[in-house]
């Protein structure tokens, strides 16, 4: 059975029964991650471990209660599940995008969000600048739940969201296809509207609390930042992209027509 359910702060769709769980992840369904009940013994609760282990999806064991509230009380046979709300893309998908309109590529990567309303803002965003896509992380990150759906208001529709396994990985891989890697940071000596933010181009943005993760920063060509004049020390996350989507589409439109 499949359900909209509160339980997750995340508000995904929740998959309960081993039968549809068992379905769900030999159809290639996107799991985010798998409730197990402490003591299940069910032979099929042996394939689902498997399959989820085969296909790299986490899996938790949990008391019954926790089941019982994800499901509404439900006959959930002990294994529930989050899956996302919609279908992820490749990071090839997003390229070829680019190559398919004839423009530079132009990537939004959210490095470790844990709010849905800020990913769905960010996708939105996106896809009114002209950007080919987004990259999430795999693991610590929102996923492409039904919150990110809705305030997306429709963009996820058309805008590709890629989710990879290490995104410092992921940028070595698009500095290969000729991309520069923007980060943004507040200990950055550089403003963002003094940066070149035009041609093939891929822009970090950082978790709400703790920014982009060391390891990314340090992958990053370049880092940038939004000058703070009041007593605000930060900007949310989606404002920020916002913010350099558009910097970057106002630096394309004026090369263009220089050009």
């Amino acid at each position: 059975m499949i359900k909209r359910n509160g339980e997750s702060a995340m508000n995904e769709d929740v998959i309960y029964g081993r039968n549809p769980i068992i379905e769900a992840l030999e159809s290639g369904h996107t799991i985010d991650k798998i409730f197990i009940q402490e003591g299940a013994r069910h032979s099929q609760i042996g394939i689902i471990r498997n399959l989820a282990k085969e296909r790299g999806v986490v899996y938790q064991f949990v008391d019954k209660r926790k089941l019982d509230r994800m499901t509404d009380g439900e006959n959930h046979q002990g294994v529930a599940a989050f899956a996302a709300a919609h279908k992820y893309a490749d990071v090839g998908d997003i390229l070829a995008a680019a190559r398919t309109k004839n423009e530079p590529p132009f990537i939004i990567i959210a490095d470790g969000l844990n709010d849905p309303h800020n990913l769905g803002s960010i996708i939105r965003s996106a896809n009114a600048a002209g950007a080919h896509g987004v990259i999430i992380p795999k693991n610590r990150s929102v996923s492409l739940n039904s919150v990110v759906a809705k305030v997306s208001t429709g963009a996820v529709e058309y805008t590709p969201v890629a989710r990879v396994t290490n995104i410092a990985q992921t940028i070595e891989k698009l500095k290969k296809e000729g991309l520069w890697i923007c980060g943004t940071a507040l200990e950055a000596s550089e403003d963002y509207f003094d940066a070149d933010l035009t041609g093939a181009l891929a822009i970090v943005i950082g978790s709400e609390g703790e920014g982009i993760s060391r390891i990314v920063r340090e992958s990053c060509d370049f880092l940038v930042k939004i000058p703070m004049k009041g007593q605000t020390e930060s900007l949310n996350a989606s404002v920020a992209a916002g913010i350099l989507l558009y910097e970057s589409l106002r630096q394309r439109n004026a090369a263009n027509k220089k050009g």
